[in-house]
């Protein structure tokens, strides 16, 4: 019997394109019913979508509150609340853009020290360090542009409000980044080293080591110095390099690494 002659498939089929008109049609439908929304009302939509996950909705809903009612008392909160739905709405660049924006319109906010953390988090090296995970990738040679800004952004927050709620938190966030910045640029260094730039290796290592001092990366920059001096025929300052090396990290390196999800 042919598909089109059962009545279960045209059944079935009539199911999904009505399924699918609805999805289509229920967008426009729903703004609609918001259009008479008072702001508080608005409010209250976009905050219980983004309490049930739904942070897609919450989005839309917020950034329509933000649109129609500019000046409204919870507009402040909802901008807040904003850039945290792009945040786990997987929109970065959004989230930080908010923050920013945030930030610069109302830097006495007693809240603004949430706009720092966030801005932060957009560009905390999360996603990166889930692919490393799984798939057992070597980032620490990828440029660290976002790991500065996430650094950066951290700092901002320490340094403008040390008693912040998000100071712990970004603190611990700091030392992760910071070891970050560190294995790449040993790893330029280590790049360095290999193609026999070895004035520019120890240049790297020296910049390493003024900046990050006390980071785990620092044991290759002592080697990777140690080496480069001892290329260039410079055995004094390569024996000098090892000997700091030695008092430094008596112990055997171990594989093991400290997981970047331990600071959430």
């Amino acid at each position: 019997m042919s598909n089109n002659k059962n009545p279960f498939v045209r059944t079935l089929l009539v199911s999904i394109l009505l399924a699918a008109i609805a999805v289509t049609g229920g967008c426009g439908t729903t703004k609609t019913k918001r259009k008479g929304l008072t702001a508080d009302k608005l409010y209250e939509t976009a905050k219980k979508d983004l309490d049930s996950g739904d942070y897609t909705n919450a989005v839309k809903v917020y950034e329509e509150l933000e649109s129609r009612y500019p000046f409204a008392n919870v507009s402040r909160q909802g901008q807040l609340d904003l850039m945290y739905a792009y945040y786990m709405n997987r929109a970065p660049e959004s989230a930080e853009d908010q923050a920013d924006q945030f930030i610069r319109e109302n830097p006495t906010h007693p809240r603004v020290d949430y706009a720092y953390y966030i801005r932060g988090l957009a560009t905390f090296e999360g996603v990166p360090n889930l692919i490393e995970r799984l798939f057992r990738a070597d980032l620490s040679k990828r440029p660290p542009i976002d790991a500065r800004k996430s650094f950066q952004s951290f700092q901002s927050l320490l340094q403008r409000y040390p008693n912040s709620e998000y100071a712990p938190d970004a603190r611990q966030r700091m030392v992760f980044l910071r070891n970050k910045l560190a294995d790449y640029e040993v790893a330029v260094a280590g790049f360095y080293l290999r193609r026999g730039a070895y004035v520019g290796a120890i240049n790297r290592c020296k910049y390493a080591l003024e900046n990050y001092d006390g980071a785990p990366a620092m044991r290759n920059a002592l080697r990777v110095m140690a080496d480069s001096y001892k290329e260039l025929g410079m055995p004094d300052l390569s024996a000098n390099a090892t000997r700091v090396l030695a008092e430094n990290f008596p112990n055997p390196e171990t594989n093991e690494k400290k997981s970047w999800w331990k600071f959430w």
